[in-house]
C-alpha cells in the first residue's frame, strides 16, 4: 500500500500542524496531492485503466474546490501551501 498510516500521520503533521488534526484544509490538500501524484505514475503505465482516471479527476475537483475555499479564506496560507506543493493554477 502506497498510503500507510505513518505517511498520512507525517502529512497531517507537516502540513496540518499536528497528526489528529485530520480535518485541516491545508493537511487534506496536501493529502489529496500526495493521492494524485500516485495515481498520476500509475496512468502513466496503465493508460486503458479507465477507473483510476475518472478517480484521479474526481479527486482533483475535490482539490480544486479546498483550494478555492482556502483561497477565499486566507490569502497566504493558499500562496504558500501553492509553492510547497508546487501546484500550478
Amino acid at each position: 500500500m502506497y498510503l500507510t498510516k505513518e505517511v498520512k500521520a507525517e502529512i497531517f503533521k507537516k502540513h496540518g500542524g499536528e497528526e489528529k488534526n485530520t480535518g485541516s484544509t491545508e493537511g487534506q490538500i496536501a493529502l489529496f496531492t500526495h493521492r494524485i501524484n500516485h495515481l498520476t505514475g500509475h496512468l502513466k503505465k496503465n493508460h486503458k485503466d479507465y477507473n483510476t482516471e475518472r478517480s484521479l479527476v474526481r479527486l482533483v475537483g475535490k482539490r480544486r474546490s479546498l483550494l478555492d475555499y482556502l483561497k477565499k479564506k486566507d490569502i497566504v496560507k493558499y500562496r504558500e501551501l501553492i509553492k510547497e506543493l508546487k501546484i500550478r493554477k
